[in-house]
C-alpha cells in the first residue's frame, strides 16, 4: 500500500521530536524518500508551525506552556472548562466498531468547547507511534489512543512507547497486563467478557445446551470475546461442547469461511449444539446465509447471538446481538480525558488517581434465538 503524504509528514515529525533536531538530508535517508521530497515535506510542516528550519535542518519547536486559567487561581479545588482545548484521538479504523466510538468522542469534546484531531492508522501498530507524534504535533494537549493492535505480539512490541507520553493519555478499548507501564495509563473498556455471560445465560434460559463459540482472533475484541466465553463457562460451571470455531471473513478467505460453516453444520446436524454466540455481525449474517443453503435454519434449527450489534438486526432474520457500548466509550473517555486537564488538585504533592473503567454491554433480544423481541438489561 502507497504511503500518502499525510502518512509520511506523521513519521517525519516523529523522527524530529525523538532528536529534536535533523539535517533535510537524514530525513530523506531514514524516509526513504528523496530529497527534494523531504524538503518539500519540511517546507509544509514548517509553514504550519509545526517545525522550525534553520540552515538544512529542522528541529522540534518550543511550545510556551498552556496559561493557568482564572477559574483555578485562589482555588486549589475549582475545575476550568475545557474549551479551547485540543485532544488527540488516534483510532485503527473510522468504519464499524470505532466509527461510534469516535462519534461518542466527538461529542463529548464538542460538549466541553475542545477540539477533537483524528488520525487513523489502518491496524499497523508499527504505525502508531508516529501518527501519535502528528497529533502532538497538531497541537494535541492530551491523546486518546486505540492502538492497532491484533493480538498480544503487538502489544509487546508496539506498547511500551504510550507509556512515555508526555501529555495525559487515556487507553481505548484496549487493556495492559497487570504491572506493566500501560496498565498505570487512564482506560475506558468494554467488558467483553460481561456480554459473552449475557448471551449464554440467555441461550440456557432458553432451554439450550452449552452454546458454542464462533469467533475470529484477529483483534483485542475477539481476544476478550474468547477469553470472556472461557471465563463464562468457569462461571456458569459448564464444560464447551467442542473446540471454539476460528472464523474469519468470507471475502478475504472463502475457503477459511466454509471450513467454519461446515464445522458449525456438523456440529448442529449431529445434535452436539442448538445454540451458537458468533463474533461479529457481518461473520453472524453470511454464516446463518450458508448455513441455510446447507439446510440448517436460524432459529428453527440453531439459535444464535452475534457479537457487536453493528448490523444484525438489519439480516433477513434479525439477529440477537451483545451490544458493547461503543459510543460510550469514547464520550467517557473523552470526559475523563478533559478532567485530566482541567482538574486542580489539593497541591503539588496531590496526584490523581488513574482509573480504570470498564462499561458493560447489553444483549439486544430479536429473532435469531426464537425469544421474543426486547433489550435484557446488563
Amino acid at each position: 500500500m502507497r504511503e500518502s503524504a499525510a502518512e509520511r509528514h506523521d513519521r517525519l515529525l516523529a523522527l524530529v521530536r525523538e532528536r529534536g533536531t535533523a539535517r533535510v538530508a537524514d530525513l530523506a535517508t531514514l524516509l526513504g524518500v528523496s530529497p527534494v521530497t523531504a524538503r518539500r515535506d519540511v517546507e509544509a510542516l514548517a509553514t504550519k508551525g509545526l517545525l522550525d528550519r534553520v540552515h538544512g535542518q529542522v528541529s522540534w519547536p518550543e511550545r510556551p506552556e498552556r496559561p493557568e486559567r482564572p477559574d483555578r487561581q485562589g482555588d486549589p479545588g475549582a475545575r476550568r472548562s475545557g474549551e479551547g482545548l485540543v485532544l488527540g484521538l488516534l483510532a485503527p479504523s473510522a468504519t464499524y466498531y470505532f466509527a461510534e466510538v469516535i462519534r461518542g468522542a466527538h461529542e463529548a469534546a464538542a460538549r466541553a468547547g475542545a477540539r477533537l484531531v483524528l488520525r487513523i492508522s489502518d491496524y499497523r501498530p508499527e504505525e502508531d507511534r508516529a501518527r501519535t507524534e502528528g497529533l502532538l504535533a497538531a497541537g494535541a494537549e492530551g491523546v486518546l489512543v486505540a492502538p492497532g493492535w491484533r493480538g498480544p505480539e503487538d502489544r509487546l512490541a508496539y506498547g511500551d512507547w504510550l507509556a512515555e507520553l508526555p501529555v495525559p493519555t487515556v487507553l481505548l478499548e484496549r487493556r495492559a497486563d497487570p504491572g506493566t507501564p500501560l496498565d498505570a495509563l487512564d482506560r475506558v473498556v468494554s467488558d467483553h467478557g460481561h456480554g459473552v455471560l449475557l448471551a449464554l445465560r440467555h441461550l440456557l434460559e432458553l432451554g439450550h445446551g452449552t452454546p458454542l463459540l464462533v469467533a475470529r482472533g484477529d483483534s483485542p475484541t475477539a481476544l476478550a470475546v474468547r477469553a470472556g466465553y472461557a471465563e463464562a463457562l468457569g462461571t456458569l460451571g459448564l464444560d464447551a461442547p467442542g473446540p471454539v470455531i476460528d472464523s474469519v471473513p468470507a471475502d478475504q478467505d472463502p475457503q477459511g469461511f466454509e471450513r467454519a460453516v461446515r464445522a458449525l453444520f456438523e456440529a448442529v446436524s449431529s445434535g452436539r449444539v442448538s445454540a451458537a454466540v458468533v463474533h461479529n455481525d457481518v461473520d453472524a449474517i453470511e454464516i446463518v446465509q450458508r448455513l441455510a443453503d446447507l439446510g440448517v435454519k436460524v432459529p428453527e434449527d440453531l439459535a444464535l447471538i452475534a457479537y457487536d450489534d453493528e448490523v444484525a438486526a438489519l439480516a433477513d432474520t434479525p439477529l440477537t446481538a451483545v451490544a458493547p457500548p461503543k459510543r460510550q466509550v469514547g464520550r467517557h473517555a473523552t470526559e475523563l480525558l478533559v478532567e485530566r486537564l482541567t482538574e486542580a488538585y489539593g497541591g503539588p504533592d496531590e496526584e490523581p488517581a488513574r482509573r480504570h473503567l470498564s462499561l458493560l454491554p447489553r444483549l439486544r433480544v430479536r429473532a435469531s434465538c426464537g425469544a421474543p423481541s426486547g433489550v435484557r438489561p446488563a
